[in-house]
């Protein structure tokens, strides 16, 4: 009786040990699917810079521009 016991027990504790390596794996199989995907997508999607985009003032001087690059107002006398 001792013995099925041992053996019972032995093989639950290398079911449970095989679960948790399938289980394991597949998360990381996952997790690499996942990063591959975000990966390709930000190579294929093109980055976007912003245009500058050219303003009169109101009442300027004809040689002054000025415009906007996206990250401020520039004034060029």
């Amino acid at each position: 009786m001792q013995n099925i016991r041992a053996v019972f027990l032995g093989l639950i504790g290398i079911a449970a040990i095989g679960s948790l390596v399938v289980l394991t794996a597949s998360i990381t199989l996952a997790f690499a699917g996942m990063l591959a995907v975000f990966t390709v997508v930000r190579a294929l999607t093109p980055r976007l810079k912003p245009v500058p985009v050219r303003a009169r003032a109101k009442g300027a001087r004809p040689d002054m521009r000025v415009w906007n690059d996206g990250r401020g107002t520039i004034i060029d006398l």
